[in-house]
């Protein structure tokens, strides 16, 4: 599903070039769970960023559902984020103006879906994720795990095969934390490729594969089998 080949990316800070990735390989196949992790700038976010779509590599290929999705026009890219890929970060990324349900619906509505098919989806997506209660308070009326699944409805309601999540618990406390992974592996066990960025080992160890990372290279890459 995602393959990446001889994937680099350098940025210039001052007169100093930084090698963000380093001559990346990495194949992930459909419904895998896989952890991505390292200390800061390790290159981790940067790849994440670009199996998003959200940055483009200066060198290498990277394959997705068997297309070159590298060399793409930024509109045909945005096209590809909208059907397959779902975003989950650290700092929710909500419209503060936009409630909850407004939230969750306007990937629909960017994606140019009929009225009534959003109300009908963004009603079993607030069920789903018990926010039914919620719709219609704003961002700043709901505490951080509420925003988070606010996040994590908004970022499935276009069904998508790949979710990524980029330090997806770093701003809640531990007990709320627990119940977001939770709510990110149930979509895993519905068949979802779910890939999670995060310098916690204890996070990480709880994906079936775990990619180490350190300037820009991978260093390991385990699975394990039994799960």
């Amino acid at each position: 599903m995602i393959r990446l080949n001889a994937i680099t990316r350098t940025f210039q800070m001052g007169d100093q070039t930084v090698h963000a990735l380093n001559g990346i390989n990495l194949a992930i196949a459909s419904g895998e769970y896989v952890s991505i992790m390292g200390p800061s700038g390790s290159g981790k976010s940067t790849l994440l960023n670009i199996i998003g779509l959200l940055d483009r590599p200066d060198s290498g290929r990277y394959e997705l559902d068997g297309r070159l999705v590298t060399d793409l026009s930024e509109n045909e890219q945005a096209h590809i984020r909208r059907e397959k890929i779902g975003f989950v970060f650290q700092s929710f990324h909500l419209v503060p103006r936009l409630t909850a349900a407004e939230n969750i619906e306007l990937p629909l509505i960017l994606s140019g879906v009929p009225h009534e098919q959003r109300q009908v989806r963004v009603g079993e997506a607030l069920q789903a994720f018990e926010l039914k209660q919620r719709a219609q308070h704003r961002p700043a009326e709901l505490s951080g795990g509420q925003r988070q699944r606010v996040a994590i409805a908004r970022a499935t309601i276009m069904r998508p095969s790949v979710i990524l999540a980029d330090e997806p618990t770093g701003n809640l406390d531990h007990q709320i934390g627990a119940e977001v992974m939770a709510l990110l592996e149930n979509l895993h066990h519905s068949g979802t490729t779910l890939i999670i960025v995060t310098h916690d080992r204890e996070l990480g160890a709880r994906a079936h594969r775990q990619i180490a990372m350190r300037d820009g290279k991978i260093l390991t890459d385990q699975s394990d089998d039994t799960r």
